[in-house]
């Protein structure tokens, strides 16, 4: 029992709703728009979800702490650190930490078979890229999160908004549908939100390390103002979603779960000390997981009326 508590706290395991959300978005666009619903198959796509969402925490641990980004974290004044410190503090022995990161790859992986044999192989290639995804951010030769090109951002709208939504889509209906990625933008972004807003943390630490994060980059100034951009175009999309007939028009009342993130915003200035951002990314990740639920509902309702009555 100790050694799952210490998992848990390691892998970050509480985190993982942000990657079960659009899996659950993607089975319910496949209710709403087709009448499919398989509840086996929504929880085998769910752990396999999981098991990758923890499976890229915990390789980004490790290769932070081979990479000693970490290390410059923990020395520098006033930077908070986000990893499980499981590495950094000798809780952990890095070999111990490397079992069960790819513990955690072989528990995605069999269950992205499961589902392919089911649905067919190309949930194999929606859960690979993902996977690819997670492993490169940090790890060499690529290492594209160190690179501040917007590469990371844009993998996590990929690997967090458009694989999961359409896998799980394509899990319940073995087909392809363009409303699915419509469906997968709104929380794709504010995901990439989250990501985005803690590198606000320890960016003067990341900078020391050599770790060019688009904050890294930018300057803290121009950052903060492309996060609330960020903001602004989740939002949109969402809009747009409706539009189109990805989501209902009630899906709209998700719009309100932007207002506590602009009430964070207002109360931060053009440089502030790493505390100060803590409550942006609360702010962030309650607005994902409730825009999330407001779409979810929604589309469950659209199900209802449209498939049930």
């Amino acid at each position: 029992m100790k050694t799952i508590r210490e998992f848990i706290k390691a892998s970050r395991f509480s985190i993982v709703p942000v990657m079960l959300m659009p899996v659950l978005l993607g089975a319910l666009g496949a209710y709403a728009w087709e009448g499919s619903w398989n509840i086996g198959l929504l929880l085998l796509t769910g752990i396999g979800a999981g098991a990758m969402h923890l499976f890229s925490n915990m390789i980004n641990d490790l290769w932070d702490y081979r990479n000693e980004t970490d290390g410059m974290a923990a020395q520098m004044e006033g930077s908070i650190q986000t990893n499980s410190q499981f590495l950094t503090n000798g809780i952990w022995s890095e070999k111990k930490f490397a079992r069960w990161t790819w513990l955690m790859f072989a528990l995605a992986l069999a269950c992205g078979v499961g589902l392919a044999v089911w649905s067919g192989y190309p949930v194999l290639i929606y859960g690979l890229l993902g996977g690819l995804i997670a492993y490169f951010y940090v790890a060499p030769p690529i290492q594209f999160g160190y690179r501040g090109k917007g590469y990371s951002e844009l993998a996590i709208v990929i690997a967090f908004g458009v694989l999961p939504v359409v896998g799980s889509y394509y899990v319940q209906t073995s087909s392809f549908r363009w409303e699915a990625i419509l469906l997968s933008l709104p929380i794709g972004l504010l995901t990439t939100l989250i990501l985005f807003n803690h590198h606000f943390l320890h960016w003067r630490a990341d900078q020391a390390a050599g770790k060019r994060t688009l904050v890294v980059v930018l300057g803290e100034r121009r950052a903060l103002r492309f996060s609330a951009m960020l903001v602004g175009l989740s939002y949109l999309s969402l809009i747009v979603a409706a539009v189109a007939g990805a989501v209902p028009v009630y899906s709209l009342l998700a719009l309100l779960t932007a207002l506590p993130l602009v009430k964070v915003y207002r109360t931060l200035k053009d440089e502030n000390p790493s505390a100060a951002y803590l409550p942006l990314m609360q702010a962030s990740l309650q607005a994902s997981v409730r825009c999330g639920l407001v779409m979810a509902a929604a589309l469950f309702v659209q199900g209802l009326l449209r498939f049930a009555f």
